[in-house]
């Protein structure tokens, strides 16, 4: 098992950097090294250019040097998943198809972090096109197991202390879950606050960017890094983004209120989750509500199916892959079953989206977060798929933000997180509440 205790935050590294204890290619160095070390069992990342890294680093060390502008995450290093178009690696999104594929530009995420002043350290492992067919990669906390997906390989180096932090993607669950398999912090804002410009478009609709980090805060930090409006992303929305890092930083004016639903899904919780669970809930005591579930919540989970098979298949299309023989066994059995998905069963299902956003809405009128499992049980076993996204399926299709804090444990010591959700762009919010509640959890521990 890969420990990371001594592992500091994004946020301190930037402190020392401030007071000139340290630099960016020292740090870079450092996490070049510890995947050196540990990568061969782990295999989160698909490409890294030492040279480049370093070179980064050092380029970014002379602008302070100058006394130049810095951004706010001036020299810290960040790991990308491969469906982010990068200028100085190759996008090649888990898909043997796109061996060596490389546009030569930025994707809208890689350019807020290199304006921020970010170290592109490399490209983390996905799951082929994002979707269910996973990589190579394993679980830190135990190689027995597996990362979770798509966004495995993003998680899984974070969780071995090989980056600060790294960005993933949310189509359904693959930022909540993987961060909940790997006992790390995860957070997929609200739709349309960060541009998906310049990366792999699986679903128009519910594609989401999302990151990875070992600390609450450093995720605050990065949301408002990334957040920004972006005219060629028919979903980003013109208007101000929340302020993350101020949502983290401030107290609640009141005590939180806290909403559980008992949800149509609830068979598949583990035993150590359920236990888990029980106990949050009686430590909150009346600061949570126990809901149960409309019957609407049923029909959500299969909205979501078909929306994302019906989007997929037509990206597939697009990128002339429908018969393609490179594609796995896996993906070719999926786009079976999604080409039968019709255009009523379609509509139908985006009718259903947008009222569950319009229920949302009004539902946090009366609370500041859900609290839900992030995942229903420990990680797969390794080769065993990607994991089960029933815990996010719901939130994800209304697009709200959500969050992963690593606080269960399950069988043979693996982690599960508690997932937070929150009202539609009041992501600064949930992140307050977050923090209340990890403050809340620490003195009860």
């Amino acid at each position: 098992m890969i420990m990371h205790e001594n592992i500091r935050t994004a946020r301190q590294y930037i402190d020392l950097m401030l007071q000139g204890v340290i630099s960016s290619e020292k740090l870079v160095r450092h996490y070049l090294d510890t995947i050196d070390q540990t990568d061969s069992d782990i295999n989160a990342w698909v490409n890294i250019n030492q040279r480049n890294a370093i070179n980064q680093a050092q380029s970014l060390d002379q602008l302070r040097k100058k006394g130049m502008p810095t951004g706010v995450l001036h020299g810290i290093p960040v790991g990308i998943k491969d469906i982010f178009d990068t200028v100085d690696y190759p996008t090649q999104m888990g898909c043997a198809a796109f061996a060596d594929r490389c546009l030569g530009k930025d994707s809208a995420v890689v350019e807020k972090l290199r304006e921020a002043g970010a170290v592109i350290l490399g490209k983390t492992a996905t799951a082929e096109l994002a979707y269910v067919h996973p990589p190579n990669t394993r679980n830190p906390r135990n190689t027995e197991y597996g990362p979770g997906g798509s966004s495995s390989g993003s998680a899984a180096a974070v969780a071995a202390g090989q980056v600060p932090l790294a960005i993933g993607s949310q189509t359904d669950g693959s930022v909540i879950k993987s961060a909940s398999y790997c006992g790390v912090y995860g957070y997929k804002p609200s739709r349309g606050v960060i541009s998906r410009r310049g990366a792999l478009k699986t679903s128009l609709h519910l594609d989401q960017v999302g990151m990875f980090a070992l600390d609450l805060g450093d995720l605050a930090l990065l949301g408002n890094v990334l957040g920004g409006y972006d005219a060629s992303d028919d979903l980003c929305f013109l208007r101000p983004r929340p302020d993350t890092l101020g949502g983290y930083e401030s107290d609640p004016p009141i005590e939180p209120v806290f909403a559980w639903f008992d949800l149509p899904y609830e068979s598949r919780y583990s035993a150590a989750l359920s236990a888990g669970i029980d106990e949050l809930i009686d430590c909150l005591g009346k600061q949570v509500d126990r809901i149960p579930a409309p019957n609407s919540f049923v029909g959500l989970i299969g909205s979501l199916r078909r929306i994302y098979g019906y989007e997929l298949y037509r990206s597939l299309e697009e990128l002339k892959l429908i018969d393609s023989q490179h594609l796995s066994h896996t993906i070719r059995a999926s786009i079976r079953e999604i080409e039968q998905i019709t255009d009523q069963e379609y509509n139908d299902a985006m009718e259903a989206m947008h009222g569950s956003v319009d229920w949302f809405s009004e539902f946090f009128n009366d609370y500041d977060a859900v609290l839900t499992p992030a995942a229903p049980g420990i990680a797969p076993k390794f080769g065993e798929g990607t994991g089960d996204s029933c815990c996010s399926t719901i939130w994800t299709l209304a697009g709200l933000p959500s969050i992963s804090i690593p606080v269960l444990v399950g069988e043979n010591h693996m982690p599960i997180g508690l997932q937070l959700v929150g009202a539609a762009e009041q992501d600064d919010r949930l992140f307050r509440t977050a923090r209340w509640l990890l403050g809340l959890l620490s003195e009860e521990s």
